[in-house]
């Protein structure tokens, strides 16, 4: 997704400079992007399951009860069969707002809605960038008998929700066509490289947000490595993305 490219703070950095089982102090940028991972690496069918939900709430850092989470997911449900597109995104906020989730809680679920509701695979993050990422206490349940009764569509609010899809979209097409440019450059230097291990290299940077310079990799040494990060920087079909003389990060 290479949700970083070129900041030395972003989220992808958070995490892979994160110890394996650590990621409860990735912060807010790193929580933001597990979620956004574990959005667009699950199956559509599953997404709106009281397991994935549940899930993206732990990534996110939210604290959260069962009869909470599976109340969602029937309201979701609701939702997803029987309102139109536009009502649905706009519900799925105020699904989330209704038992106390942060809003980047409701464009994790609208990203879900939209990808079930068009028949994709998998989902697109089109409102990753536009998340804020809070903490919330425990979730509670506001005023009103039901989420799905209340889910009269509020006409500034759908103006500015589809207003930030479209920019989510044409950021997400044009980031799109870069990384495939960047892509094809690392396809085309790769039969250059004379290092072992060179084929995994370049196939962890193109299925990887970043490679951190120290990642263990079998059939390379650790010199190795950093020596063919220098190479491939060097052909100009990568970058790297920290900026810092030490623990450097490797991406398109």
């Amino acid at each position: 997704m290479q949700w970083s490219a070129g900041r030395s703070d972003g989220p992808a950095h958070a995490v892979l400079l994160t110890r394996p089982g650590e990621f409860l102090s990735v912060g807010p940028a790193g929580s933001m992007l597990l979620a956004w991972r574990r959005l667009a690496g699950t199956p559509v069918e599953k997404l709106l399951t009281e397991a994935s939900i549940g899930a993206a709430l732990d990534d996110l850092g939210l604290r959260r009860d069962d009869d909470a989470v599976s109340d969602l997911a029937d309201d979701l449900r609701q939702l997803s069969a029987g309102i139109g597109t536009i009502g649905m995104l706009t519900g799925a906020f105020t699904a989330a707002e209704h038992y106390g989730f942060a809003r980047a809680v409701g464009t994790w679920l609208a990203d879900a809605l939209l990808a079930q509701r068009l028949g994709w695979a998998h989902a697109v993050p089109l409102l990753g960038a536009e998340a804020i990422v809070g903490r919330s206490g425990r979730p509670r349940r506001s005023a009103g008998s039901s989420v799905t009764t209340g889910l009269a569509t509020d006409p500034e609010r759908a103006k500015n929700l589809l207003a930030a899809q479209a920019r989510a979209a044409l950021r997400g097409i044009d980031l799109s066509a870069e990384l495939e440019r960047r892509a094809d450059r690392l396809l085309a230097v790769a039969p250059k490289l004379r290092a072992k291990a060179a084929g995994a290299v370049v196939d962890k940077l193109l299925s990887d947000d970043a490679v951190v310079a120290s990642e263990r990799i079998a059939g390379i040494s650790d010199r190795g490595l950093r020596r063919l990060f220098d190479r491939l920087v060097e052909l100009g079909a990568v970058r790297e993305l920290s900026g810092r003389p030490t623990f450097r990060i490797y991406g398109l």
